[in-house]
């Protein structure tokens, strides 16, 4: 049987391209396009399956970046039939959450905006600002993109102060709460003095701040205190009174004049150029905007459709209560009933999608436009600075053509010890964290007390480019993969022992690579034995320097991360019979060293693994008679 990873791509085979495309019905469904290892990379819907699969391989129709790589990674193609393009829109939606495609991204750069996550998936759930939208448990709750995060990071500030909530990730003490417990601001969640339901109802309140119903939340809260009071519990009704203080003075200043302020909804807009979209959602609930949510999309649809695909992807990990029942959009969406009545099944209610024309709600889209253009502007503006020190940089090492992936090498220790490498990656002078990589230094020589950078260099650059010199077949030029641009930090000589690598494996006509200096900024090339005659300010270098210190950053952040690894487990690796795992069952059981050292024989067999006679050991080896 031929296995999918001996397939090649569909347009490599136009004969077998023609032969599957003519096999997909002209029906509403569902399709999955698989690269060569079976993995689902893209997940799509379309009322007529064949002409939108098609329109993927013509040649002449207009494709983002993003699909145009995709397409060339297809391998082979899959569909669902079903009877309505409502259906289609659901299952594409479920199937994208369960499989997660790596080009079904909407956001350009996901780490732009901030997102707020609630970890349902935990007993007693964390509730977090992040960067990365990551359903690594699905139970796990993220709101976002907000676009002004020093607002989000005030609200939950606030939302902190407001409900009394864990304040750290990780317990503090083993055996005591710590000094939040005695201030009132956490419930004593690390030594469970309250119970997982009572604290996930308080967290569920907070909840409700991020869906936008911190008004019903105020609802709810008047009545509790209320009721409190006609008990005669005015001890209770006062934290309940503060409490609804702290949540109006969230939208105090967040008034929307609109008629029918019992209503839900949302306004969406965009704004756009020759590649970009940016989309503003203003989420408005009784009469005042609760949140400010902001996306970037490639500009390879109709505005309407952009629209439309935004507020799918927006509304897909939504809870129902999230869903308004009303939705303005800037322009006419294409399919706007399907998705209402998918909305509306959802939600339990009708949901309604108007496209404005005039009066107060035409003015409410008006206004989030405005702010879609400046978002616009700003990130020209970003663009226009990056699109300069690329053009510099281009005529500083006279390329051929502007670098669109550089790549940036550094090498961390402490005098040879857990030495690491970092590979950074700037797409478009933007720094693409999600093509960073770390390494662990594997050359013998390399040890505590002898450092060896320039071996180091050369045994991470020939770890990186080994698969290319072992199949000289595989693609270079137009492969998102490879490089224009070798970045090292060092000299001349971290720079030679790359070159020499390189050439090794006969790849070095292929590759450009420099080295940028500390001391002077001064750039090297291979075989020259003076810098380039450049200044450490002109925008070229300054990107040099800019990817040079995001490597350095990423470098030392994991020899850190090792460093501690290796503190942590240095003494328990000289007791006998514990090995790795039990390790790592007894530092997430106590979080500590000293903590097991100060366990009693008891408490330790206690850990999974663990039993009574390796328990005695480990007591023994901390306490020695």
């Amino acid at each position: 049987m031929t296995t999918s990873a001996q397939i090649p791509p569909l347009l490599k085979d136009p004969e077998r391209l023609e032969s599957r495309l003519a096999e997909i019905p002209p029906e509403p469904g569902v399709y999955f396009m698989r690269d060569g290892t079976d993995r689902i990379i893209y997940i799509g819907k379309s009322r007529k399956l064949r002409s939108r699969v098609r329109s993927y391989f013509r040649e002449g129709y207009t494709k983002s970046e993003r699909i145009a790589t995709m397409a060339k990674q297809v391998s082979e193609i899959e569909f669902i039939v079903t009877d309505t393009e409502a259906e289609a829109l659901a299952l594409e939606a479920n199937l994208i959450k369960q499989h997660q495609p790596y080009f079904n991204v909407l956001l350009k750069d996901d780490k732009k905006y901030p997102y707020v996550c609630i970890t349902w998936s935990e007993d007693y759930p964390r509730i977090f600002i992040t960067r990365k939208r990551q359903f690594g448990k699905e139970k796990d709750k993220f709101y976002g993109p907000y676009t002004d995060s020093g607002l989000l990071r005030e609200i939950l500030r606030i939302s902190k102060r407001i409900f009394s909530l864990r304040q750290r990730p990780q317990p503090l003490f083993k055996d005591r709460p710590c000094l939040n417990y005695d201030m009132g601001r956490c419930p004593g969640v690390c030594q469970q003095l309250i119970s997982t339901e009572e604290y996930r109802k308080t967290v569920q309140k907070v909840a409700m701040v991020f869906q936008g119903r911190t008004q019903e939340l105020i609802d709810i809260l008047t009545e509790q205190m209320h009721k409190s009071a006609e008990a005669l519990n005015f001890e209770s009704a006062a934290r309940i009174r503060d409490q609804i203080a702290g949540l109006k003075s969230l939208t105090a200043d967040q008034k929307v004049s609109l008629p029918d302020d019992t209503v839900s909804r949302d306004a969406i807009a965009l704004a756009a150029d020759a590649q970009h979209a940016c989309i503003q959602l203003f989420q408005i609930r009784a009469g005042q905007l609760v949140g400010r949510l902001a996306f970037v999309a490639d500009t390879h649809a109709e505005p309407g459709a952009i629209l439309q695909r935004v507020l799918e992807e927006h509304y897909q990990t939504a809870d129902s209560v999230e869903i308004p029942t009303e939705i303005l959009v800037q322009h006419e969406l294409p399919d706007t009933e399907i998705l209402a009545d998918v909305l509306t099944q959802r939600k339990g209610r009708k949901v309604t999608i108007l496209a404005p024309q005039r009066q107060t709600k035409a003015e409410l889209i008006e206004m989030v436009e405005r702010n879609a253009q400046y978002e616009l502007q700003r990130m020209q503006k970003f663009s226009d600075r990056n699109q300069q020190a690329m053009q510099d940089l281009a005529a500083i090492l006279d390329l051929p053509d502007l670098p669109h992936r550089i790549e940036g090498y550094d090498i961390s220790h402490i005098q040879g010890s857990n030495a690491v490498a970092s590979q950074v990656v700037f797409i478009d002078g933007l720094p693409a964290k999600q093509n960073y990589r770390h390494y662990k230094i594997k050359n013998p020589t390399v040890t505590a007390g002898h450092s060896d950078d320039f071996a180091s260099l050369a045994e991470v650059i020939g770890r990186r480019f080994r698969k290319y010199s072992e199949d000289p077949k595989l693609a270079r030029v137009g492969n998102p993969d490879w490089p224009d641009l070798i970045m090292i930090d060092g000299g001349k000589g971290q720079l030679s022992s790359v070159v020499a690598v390189l050439q090794e494996h006969n790849l070095l006509e292929d590759l450009r690579v420099v080295s940028l200096a500390k001391q002077r900024e001064e750039i090297f090339l291979p075989g020259e034995s003076q810098p380039l005659e450049t200044e450490s300010e002109q925008p070229g270098v300054q990107l040099l320097r800019r990817l040079r210190d995001e490597a350095h950053r990423f470098a030392v952040t994991f020899h850190r991360q090792q460093r501690s690894d290796k503190l942590r487990r240095s003494r328990l690796d000289e007791i006998p019979g514990l090995g790795h795992h039990r390790q790592k069952q007894l530092l997430g059981h106590f979080r500590s060293v000293d903590y097991i050292r100060q366990a009693t024989p008891a408490q330790l067999a206690e850990v999974a693994g663990i039993g009574p006679r390796l328990a005695q050991e480990i007591y023994d080896y901390f306490h020695p008679s």
